[in-house]
C-alpha cells in the first residue's frame, strides 16, 4: 500500500488476511448487539401507539401519530452525523459506546417518565433516543469493517446490522407475550418501551473496553506500537516491527470531502440509495400494525384487534424479512453488494407497482394476496439494499472519513426513514394503501437508477483498495514508534 511505513503494512496485512476466527466473532456481537436494540425501539412503537388509547391515552391526532413515530429518525440523522464526525477527528474508542449511554437514557426516559396523554414528552424522549441510535448506525459498520479480513469482510458487516433482523421479530412478539396474558395495556406500553434498553446495556462495557482498531492506530495515528500490542491483545496475532519511523495522519476536513468529486459521488450514491430505501423500509416497519389493521376482521376491536395486527407483522417479519437479512449477509461476498442491491431494488419496485395498480389487493377479500405481496417486497428489502446501504459506506470511504462518510450514508438514510414514516401517514389517508405502493414503488425505480449509475462494487478488495485509501491519506507530523 502506497505512502504507508512497512510495519504499518505488516498490521493491516494480518487483518486482511486472517481466518475468522473468536476476535471477529466477538466484535460481531460487540456491535450487533446495539443493532438489535435499534431495531426493536424502532420498530415498536408502531405497536405502543395501537396500545395507548386502550390505556386511557386520548385519540391522537394524525400529525401527532407521524410525530411519535418518526421523531426518533429525524434524531437519528443528527445522531449519525455528529457520532461519525467524532470517530473520525477523535478516534474510534473514544467515541465508541457513547452512543449506547445516549440510546439508554432515551429509551427509560420514554418508558418511565411520559405521564399520560404526555404526548410530547413520548416526543421530547424517542428524540434522544433517536440520538444514539443515529450514532449505532454511523460507528458500528466502522468498528467491525476495520476488524474485519478482506474474504469474510462483507459477511462480517452485514452479521452486525442483520441483528437488526433479531429484533425486528422480537418486538411484535415481546408485545404478543404481554397482550395474550392479561397485562393491563398501561403497564405493558411502558414496558415495551424498557425493555430496548436491556441489551444496550449489556455490551456497554465492552465496547468501551474494546482497543482502537488496529488499521486506525497504525495509519492515521502513526502509533505502530500500540497498534501492535492491541492487535496481539484483542486478535492473538503477532508481527515483528522494525522500529521505523512512521508518518501520522490527519483526519480529512470536511472542506476537502465536499470538494473532492469522487467523494461527493460516493455520498450521493450512499447516502442517496439509503434515503430511498429507508423510506421504503421505515414507512411500512413502523406502521405495520397500522397498516395490516385492514386485514383484520371488523368484527375483531380493541385489544383483539390490536393483538391480530401484531400477529400479522410478526408473521411477515418472521417468514419474509427475517432469512432476507442473514441470506444477504452470507452471500454478498461472493455474489457482490451491487447486484444484490439491484435485485432488490428491482423486486421492490414490482411488489410494490403490483399491490398500487390493483387496488383490489389491498382489501380485506384478498388477505392472501396482500400478504404474499408485501412478504415479497420485505424480503427483497432485506435481501438488497436494507443490508446492503449500510455495508458499503465504510468500504467505500477512506479511512481518515470513513466515520464522516459512513456518518453522511447513515444520516442519508435516517432522513428518508423520517420522511416516510411522517409522510406515509398523510398519503395512506388521502390516497389509502394503493397510492402508498404506488409512491414506494417510484421510489425504488429511482434507488434502482443511483445504484447502477453510481455505486462502486467493494467485492473481492481490501478495504484500503476499495476505499482507495493510499490516494486520501494526509501527513501531517513525524512519530517514532518509541514514542507511540
Amino acid at each position: 500500500m502506497d505512502n504507508v511505513n512497512d510495519d504499518a503494512e505488516k498490521i493491516v496485512d494480518s487483518i486482511n488476511d486472517a481466518k475468522p476466527s473468536g476476535f471477529h466473532y466477538k466484535t460481531w456481537l460487540t456491535a450487533g448487539m446495539g443493532f438489535f436494540t435499534d431495531a426493536y425501539d424502532l420498530f415498536i412503537i408502531g405497536v405502543v401507539l395501537s396500545i395507548l388509547p386502550l390505556a386511557g391515552w386520548d385519540k391522537f391526532t394524525t400529525v401527532q401519530i407521524s410525530l411519535v413515530a418518526s421523531t426518533a429518525l429525524i434524531a437519528a440523522v443528527i445522531g449519525a452525523t455528529i457520532f461519525g464526525r467524532l470517530l473520525d477527528v477523535l478516534g474510534r474508542k473514544a467515541v465508541y459506546g457513547l452512543e449506547l449511554i445516549i440510546l439508554i437514557i432515551g429509551a427509560l426516559g420514554s418508558a418511565f417518565l411520559v405521564p399520560v396523554n404526555g404526548v410530547y414528552y413520548l416526543i421530547m424522549w424517542r428524540f434522544v433516543l433517536g440520538i444514539g441510535i443515529g450514532g449505532d448506525y454511523a460507528t458500528s459498520s466502522v468498528i467491525m469493517s476495520e476488524y474485519s479480513n478482506s474474504k469474510n469482510r462483507g459477511r462480517f458487516i452485514g452479521m452486525v446490522f442483520s441483528m437488526q433482523s433479531i429484533g425486528l421479530v422480537s418486538g411484535p412478539l415481546v408485545a404478543l407475550a404481554f397482550l395474550t396474558t392479561g397485562v393491563y395495556p398501561g403497564i405493558t406500553w411502558k414496558l415495551l418501551l424498557a425493555i430496548g434498553a436491556i441489551p444496550a446495556a449489556a455490551v456497554i462495557y465492552f465496547r468501551r473496553k474494546m482497543p482502537e482498531p488496529p488499521k486506525y492506530s497504525a495509519i492515521v495515528k502513526g502509533k505502530i506500537d500500540k497498534a501492535a500490542r492491541d492487535l496481539s491483545s484483542y486478535t492473538r496475532m503477532n508481527i515483528a516491527l522494525t522500529g521505523t519511523k512512521v508518518r501520522a495522519r490527519s483526519h480529512m476536513t470536511l472542506r476537502r470531502m465536499l470538494t473532492d468529486k469522487k467523494l461527493i459521488a460516493l455520498v450521493i450514491a450512499t447516502a442517496g440509495s439509503w434515503f430511498l430505501m429507508d423510506w421504503a423500509l421505515y414507512g411500512n416497519s413502523i406502521m405495520s400494525s397500522e397498516m395490516l389493521g385492514f386485514l383484520v376482521p371488523t368484527n375483531i376491536t380493541g385489544i383483539a384487534h390490536v393483538i391480530r395486527s401484531t400477529e400479522l407483522s410478526a408473521l411477515i417479519f418472521g417468514v419474509a424479512a427475517f432469512p432476507g437479512y442473514w441470506i444477504a449477509t452470507f452471500t454478498m461476498d461472493r455474489i457482490g453488494r451491487k447486484p444484490i442491491q439491484i435485485v432488490g431494488f428491482t423486486m421492490m419496485a414490482l411488489s410494490f407497482g403490483i399491490l398500487g395498480i390493483f387496488t383490489f389487493l389491498t382489501t380485506s377479500a384478498y388477505i392472501l394476496q396482500f400478504i404474499i405481496l408485501y412478504g415479497i417486497s420485505y424480503f427483497f428489502i432485506e435481501f438488497g439494499p436494507n443490508v446492503t446501504t449500510f455495508v458499503v459506506p465504510p468500504e467505500v470511504f477512506p479511512i481518515s472519513a470513513r466515520g464522516t462518510g459512513t456518518g453522511f450514508a447513515a444520516s442519508g438514510g435516517k432522513l428518508g426513514a423520517f420522511i416516510g414514516t411522517f409522510l406515509n401517514v398523510f398519503i395512506t389517508s388521502q390516497f389509502h394503501l394503493s397510492g402508498l405502493f404506488l409512491v414506494l414503488s417510484i421510489l425504488s425505480v429511482l434507488g434502482l437508477v443511483v445504484t447502477i449509475t453510481l455505486l462502486p462494487e467493494p467485492k473481492g478488495k481490501t478495504l484500503e483498495e476499495s476505499s482507495r485509501d493510499a490516494t486520501y491519506l494526509l501527513d501531517t507530523e513525524m512519530t517514532t514508534p518509541e514514542n507511540n
